[in-house]
């Protein structure tokens, strides 16, 4: 059984919570009607700013500018056109980022493998936790418990938790997408759990809204709409043929979802991260910025969980002066150990700040091997222009695919297997698989 913890707009909820550490002097939001001191209700007609240098597209709404029919996607002229009185909200990634990351981890302190799918929204199984909490219904309260409790921030930071105390839905279901159905569908504290037997009749009367929640679909959900598909039973008779042949793959992932079939769920890998945070001050911009960039870098590296190893991804994070954050996730061309050739990847990525700085932080999401045991795949352990050995070859091919994954996802390095080599259909001469590294 798989069950889904929702927390309802949590990117629109953390944001307005950051504006309400304020001071009263200053504007919370910006946008057709500001609002200013004290901590402005989800009530109101609330919407997430545009990013800055982005698609002019609102983020997520609060539930009254959803009854004025602005929606999330939308284009900011028509939603301030559909709702005047709408409020803008400055969007903060990294605040987001932070809360959720610590709903993540408490939602593994109880011993959940989760996966996440988007801030607010992620999956576990229960199967292997009944000998730990003894049954189904305990392991989701042990679970909905710790996601209440959690969101919130390392002491060192001076925002309030905004996460802590959050409603959170929950649903129960044989796959992923039929426990969203029903965390959707709770409209109370008590967690919905659909059996597999009633799975399939059950998803027949949902909306086909539902399909919103997948990047993957919901592209589809207003073609279908315009088509008169209502529930996703409406769409399991439209034939999985007939959707492959109007929306393509995407068609046919939705036909899936609809019948309830679905990929085993992929928990997320925990790894150690290292972050270091220092107020600018006056350096919020120009080379100024650069020397505090330059201080953090040194900081990181000086740490001893480091354990000698070097830096594969990182992110950069600023609190903005204005308000809100910004937020870039940069994975080098290879695993760096050397300050100044750190300092000279990430320096390039400030030109990119939408306005100056009050705080800036570096946090390390990935790590490369020691950094005296990178060498090109060309030198040998030893003499240099030597030919390397069998075992050195693969160590440093397992260490290329692990960059390769870094910087494009799991899926980035696979390898061909001749399958059907005679066959007349191309597709099926040759098979992906994913490359061990």
């Amino acid at each position: 059984m798989v069950v889904c913890v929702y927390m309802p707009r949590f990117e629109l909820a953390v944001a307005v919570g950051d504006r309400s550490a304020a001071p009263p002097t200053q504007p919370e939001m910006g946008g057709a009607d500001a609002a200013g001191g004290g901590r402005a209700p989800l009530g109101r007609a609330l919407a997430l700013a545009p990013q800055a240098g982005g698609e002019q597209r609102v983020g997520e709404v609060s539930g009254a500018a959803e009854g004025c029919g602005v929606t999330s996607g939308m284009a900011l002229g028509e939603a301030l056109a559909r709702c005047p009185d709408l409020v803008l909200v400055t969007p903060d990634p990294v605040a987001v980022a932070e809360a959720w990351e610590g709903v993540l981890c408490a939602l593994e302190s109880v011993g959940a493998a989760v996966e996440t799918a988007r801030p607010g929204l992620a999956y576990f199984a229960v199967d292997g936790l009944r000998g730990l909490h003894g049954t189904d219904a305990a392991t989701i309260a042990a679970a909905r418990q710790a996601s209440r409790s959690a969101g919130r921030r390392p002491s060192s930071t001076a925002v309030p938790p905004v996460a802590a105390g959050r409603p959170v839905r929950m649903g129960a279901g044989p796959a992923r997408f039929c426990a969203l159905a029903a965390a959707l569908a709770v409209r109370s504290s008590r967690p919905l759990v659909v059996g597999e037997e009633d799975a399939h009749r059950w998803l027949a009367s949902r909306p086909i809204g539902l399909l919103g929640y997948r990047r993957e679909t919901e592209a589809l959900v207003q073609p279908l709409s315009r088509l008169g598909v209502r529930t996703l039973g409406e769409l399991r008779q439209l034939g999985r043929p007939m959707l492959a042949d109007r929306f393509g793959m995407a068609g046919v992932l939705a036909h899936r979802l609809a019948c309830g079939e679905e990929e085993p769920l992929q928990a997320r890998c925990v790894q150690e991260r290292l972050q270091e945070t220092m107020s600018v001050g006056d350096a919020s911009s120009g080379p100024a910025l650069e020397r505090v960039l330059g201080v953090l870098v040194d900081r990181l590296l000086a740490r001893p969980e480091r354990r000698g190893r070097a830096l594969r991804a990182v992110t950069l994070s600023a609190r903005l002066d204005a308000g809100g954050a910004w937020r870039e996730r940069v994975v080098f061309r290879q695993a760096l150990a050397a300050p100044e050739r750190i300092r000279l990847a990430l320096s390039a990525r400030l030109q990119l700040l939408p306005a100056p700085a009050a705080a800036l932080g570096l946090t390390v999401e990935c790590f490369g091997p020691a950094s005296g045991q990178q060498a090109l795949l060309g030198v040998g352990p030893a003499a240099p222009g030597t030919r390397p050995t069998r075992a050195v070859r693969a160590a440093r091919l397992r260490e290329a695919v692990g960059q390769v994954r870094a910087a494009a996802g799991q899926d980035a390095a696979l390898r061909a297997v001749c399958v059907d080599p005679d066959s007349r259909v191309p597709e099926r001469r040759v098979l992906l698989t994913p490359l061990p590294g």
